[in-house]
Parts: structure tokens; C-alpha cells; sequence
């Protein structure tokens, strides 16, 4: 979500926030269903309305001016979690390749870490670039439709072609943000760390995606 921090509150009861809720409450829901090869389809079809609905809650955040700052870390953390979980499922049950999944899961685990380094040791926070929900969107619809078209369901070779042609644009775009991200963690602990108490103060929002926070 790339609005700056001042616009945000500190609401936690909003309309995105429930909608990021309920997307993370649906990941155990795909994930069982996913792994028993009796009702793989329907977790698809969960995992694809979870994908689908990736863009959803910035979306409305922004729309009806219900930015907060939970949202900024619920949006992304739903994203991830989602993701995770699917290609772990997939993997199990033989839907979807153990190497793109590490692609994927290697480069959200690095940048994870080197968030919460930063947040940490700095008190600063990477926000999130629009080319990286991009590049989400992407990889989640190629993976639904890479496992299913590897299960064999109808339309398998259509499903195939579009799943791998999203891959390869999702993964390209994911790891030129990931550049990017890099570029914000060097600036970000290069800076002067923000005292304790400090307000909250966005460094080129949307230009370099820094945001700081004082210690509360």
C-alpha cells in the first residue's frame, strides 16, 4: 500500500483489515483441502478466490479512506502467508514444482528477515512497492493454475500455458522488487535511526518506500 504515513490511523477495527482477517483464516481451510487428493479441486478453487482477491483490501483502504497502520502489515502478511502456504500444499501433494516454489520462498524468506532486521535495529519499515503486489497477483494466479493443470483437471494444457506464462513475469518482477527492496534496506540503515519517541516521519514515500517510526 503506497500512502504515506500520515494518512494512516491507528484503527484496527476496519473494513480492509477484516478482509485481510478473513483471507489469513482461509489458508488453513485450502491447505487441508489441498493435501487430500479427494478434495484438491475445491482447495483450488479457495486458493484462486484468495488470489483473486489479492488486491481487495488496499483497494478498499484507499476507496473509503480506512488506511491504518495494522493494514499496511496485514495486507502484505496475508499476500505472504497465502503464498507459503499454497506452494508448501502444493509441493506435498505433487501439484507444483519444489524448485519454482523455492524461487519464491527464498526470496520472501530473505526479505522477511531483512525486514525485521531493519525494523529491529533501525526502527524503519520498507513499504510496500505496487510492482510487488504486481508481481503477487502474477504468482499466485500461475500457481493455481500450474497445479491445475498438473493434476490433469479440464482445460489442463490452457491452464498450464497461462500458469507457467504467469510464473515468468510474476518471478522476473518479484525479483527485480526484491533489487529495489535491497536498494530501500541500504538507505534505510544508512540513515540516522530515529530516537526514542521521534514521530513518525516517511523518506521519500512511493520514491524510496522508507518509512520511520519511533520507538513507542
Amino acid at each position: 500500500m503506497g500512502e504515506a504515513a500520515g494518512s494512516a490511523t491507528d484503527r484496527v477495527l476496519t473494513v480492509p483489515n477484516l478482509i485481510s482477517f478473513v483471507r489469513i483464516a482461509t489458508i488453513p481451510l485450502f491447505v487441508a483441502l489441498i493435501v487430500d487428493p479427494d478434495t484438491t479441486k475445491a482447495g483450488l478453487i479457495v486458493f484462486g478466490v484468495v488470489a483473486a482477491t489479492d488486491w481487495v483490501d488496499g483497494a478498499v483502504a484507499r476507496a473509503t479512506g480506512q488506511v491504518s497502520e495494522l493494514g499496511k502489515v496485514l495486507d502484505p502478511v496475508a499476500d505472504r502467508l497465502a503464498i507459503a502456504a499454497g506452494l508448501i500444499a502444493l509441493v506435498v501433494r505433487g501439484a507444483f514444482p519444489l524448485w519454482a516454489a523455492l524461487l519464491i520462498l527464498v526470496r520472501d524468506v530473505a526479505i522477511l528477515i531483512a525486514g525485521l532486521v531493519l525494523l529491529r535495529s533501525r526502527g524503519a519499515r520498507i513499504e510496500v512497492r505496487y510492482l510487488g503486489k504486481v508481481a503477487t497477483f502474477a504468482l499466485m494466479l500461475s500457481i493455481g493454475f500450474i497445479a491445475w493443470g498438473t493434476l490433469g483437471f479440464a482445460f489442463a494444457p490452457a491452464a498450464l500455458a497461462c500458469g507457467w506464462s504467469f510464473y515468468v513475469v510474476g518471478i522476473v518482477e518479484y525479483y527485480v522488487t526484491a533489487a529495489l527492496y535491497a536498494g530501500d534496506l541500504r538507505r534505510a540503515w544508512t540513515s540516522p535511526a530515529r530516537s526514542a519517541g521521534a514521530s513518525v516521519d516517511v523518506l521519500g514515500s512511493g520514491a524510496d518506500g522508507i518509512e520511520r517510526n519511533g520507538s513507542q
